[in-house]
């Protein structure tokens, strides 16, 4: 399951991206916020984190008007792996290399058919493991200093 949020800058791109995902038969869970609400970037970040922490939701997708801010929200939280995504490389191997499990995107930055194409490519790309598997394990040890 997917857990995606945005905040007031993000609201169409975000539901875009759910009616896409639910069209592919992939699970999604609207965190929030509806059209004409306000939401400060790090409460969402909070929110949809702490569905893949409790492990309610496999990854998550958040929308601000840039992605930078939910990223470093995001990273904040103990277990997440946020990556902002601008173009389908970094999409994939963020995935593959990674395992980031959070997906960000600014609606300012990337249109509507660019961010399908990137959601599209974080849901469905697989961790690759073997040699990165030590790398993202060096990354959960930052979490612990």
């Amino acid at each position: 399951m997917i857990a995606i949020g945005c905040d007031h800058a993000g609201v169409e791109l975000k539901d875009e991206v759910i009616n896409f995902l639910r069209e592919k038969n992939i699970e999604v869970t609207d965190c929030g916020i509806k059209s004409g609400e306000k939401c400060d970037y790090p409460d969402m970040a909070e929110k949809v984190c702490g569905m893949i922490t409790s492990g309610e939701a496999e990854k998550g997708i958040l929308i601000c008007g840039t992605g930078i801010g939910m990223s470093m929200a995001a990273n904040k939280i103990k277990g997440i792996r946020a990556a902002v995504c601008t173009e389908h490389f970094s999409a994939k191997y963020t995935r593959l290399h990674n395992d980031a499990n959070v997906l960000c995107m600014g609606a300012r930055v990337v249109g509507p058919g660019l961010a399908l194409e990137l959601a599209d490519i974080f849901v469905s790309t697989e961790f690759e493991g073997g040699r990165h598997q030590r790398r993202v394990d060096l990354i959960s040890k930052l979490e612990e200093k």
